[in-house]
């Protein structure tokens, strides 16, 4: 009897865990496609047969659900490339962090549902973090983990540590800017932008520290 009990609870948890991985996936796609309606649980349920009493059951309510599909990005975005006795100059380091960001902001579907999340979510952070308290906890938790990203990826050269997060600080942003030139559509020379970008931290960071 027991054992009996111990296959069907695994079975029912194989079970719930696939409901919850095709919530996820589906509120990714929906999210990516940034179509109308795309910022809704209801939506997201519809679209693999779900019900709201699902999305309840597996996230609580859809403050957990943004909370779940943040959570599932990042653990597919992971950390900047980092290697053990990294031997790379700083402008090699700069660069790669630079192109890395990039390739994954225009590329990723990841990305673009994050930015569409973003998007429909309150500006005001007291109004976010009333309404959508985890969400907005988890946003907030993304900052210093890259901040200790970006301190890790410089910690063996001799670089001004906040030097390097005054540069964690806006590198996201200025990537963001970037990619919203080339989806518009622009004249300017991305490849050269990325280049001045590039050079102009390296040189921040390389300067003498009484500078």
């Amino acid at each position: 009897m027991t054992t009996g009990a111990g296959v069907s609870g695994r079975r029912t948890n194989r079970r719930g865990n696939a409901t919850r991985e095709a919530i996820l996936d589906a509120a990714l796609t929906s999210l990516a496609s940034g179509g109308p309606g795309s910022v809704s649980a209801n939506r997201i349920a519809k679209d693999i047969g779900a019900t709201w009493g699902t999305i309840k059951y597996q996230f609580g309510d859809v403050d957990g659900l943004w909370t779940a599909v943040l959570r599932r990005t990042a653990e597919r975005r992971g950390e900047l490339p980092y290697r053990e006795n990294n031997t790379m100059p700083l402008p090699r380091r700069v660069a790669e962090i630079v192109e890395m960001l990039f390739v994954g902001l225009t590329t990723s579907v990841d990305a673009r549902a994050i930015e569409n999340l973003r998007a429909a979510l309150p500006r005001d952070h007291a109004e976010l973090e009333r309404l959508y308290p985890n969400t907005a906890a988890e946003l907030a938790s993304w900052k210093e983990s890259w901040a200790r990203a970006c301190q890790k990826a410089f910690a063996d050269l001799d670089v001004d540590p906040i030097r390097v997060r005054e540069v964690a600080a806006f590198i996201p942003g200025a990537l963001r800017g970037m990619v919203s030139e080339a989806q518009l559509g622009t004249y300017s020379d991305l490849d050269e932008a990325r280049r001045g970008l590039t050079n102009s931290i390296v040189a921040y960071l390389g300067a003498p520290r009484d500078q």
